[in-house]
């Protein structure tokens, strides 16, 4: 049995952490957001080191090339999901960042049953730190409100500041929604040739 080599160790790793990530989202103990935080920028250093280590070692793989996006999407479409269910972030822009990302997958998919390799371009790595910034930027105002809600005395201000983070994070995950489509229409657009021949 052929061993596994590290950026795809690297890969699995971001999988194996969706769970831990979302068990900090959604379990309520002291500083969970900032647990989760961690949680999910260690898996997101992942997913920087696996493709730039695969590429330097020439260690790409055919598991790599399917595993590598796969992870991201799950580990993105998990947290987004665990923030609907705690209001944090709309349903809407959620729905449209998961459609987006089936239809880029599976075309990808059947292009690759053809012999066609569709690369990643550049709006498709700006879609995915958009992603990052705003649930990163997510689980630090939690965390921050949580520090808050512990020291502050005045509730009438607590809860502006909770209305006024609640707010970023929505107006964050529109701005992802919005970037992702525009992503999504420039992939399409670029592949035409390649999505005709299907």
């Amino acid at each position: 049995m052929k061993k596994m080599n590290l950026p795809n160790k690297l890969t699995l790793l971001r999988i194996i952490l969706v769970p831990a990530v979302i068990a900090a989202i959604l379990i309520e103990f002291p500083y969970h957001f900032l647990i989760a935080g961690l949680l999910f920028g260690a898996a997101a250093i992942t997913d920087a080191l696996d493709g730039k280590i695969a590429r330097r070692d020439n260690l790409i793989t055919d598991f790599g090339k399917f595993a590598d996006p796969l992870a991201d999407k799950i580990l993105v479409i998990s947290v987004m999901v665990c923030f609907v269910k705690l209001n944090l972030c709309g349903a809407i822009p959620l729905i449209i960042i998961i459609f987006r990302e089936f239809t880029v997958t599976s075309i990808r998919l059947v292009a690759a049953a053809k012999g066609n390799v569709i690369a990643a371009n550049m709006w498709g790595k700006v879609k995915t730190v958009t992603q990052i910034v705003a649930i990163v930027s997510v689980f630090l105002m939690q965390f921050v409100y949580e520090i808050l809600e512990r020291t502050m005395t005045d509730p009438v201000a607590l809860v502006g500041i909770y209305d006024i983070f609640n707010i970023i994070g929505q107006v964050m995950f529109w701005i992802v929604a919005v970037i992702t489509v525009i992503s999504g229409v420039i992939y399409l657009k670029d592949n035409k040739d390649v999505i005709s021949d299907m």
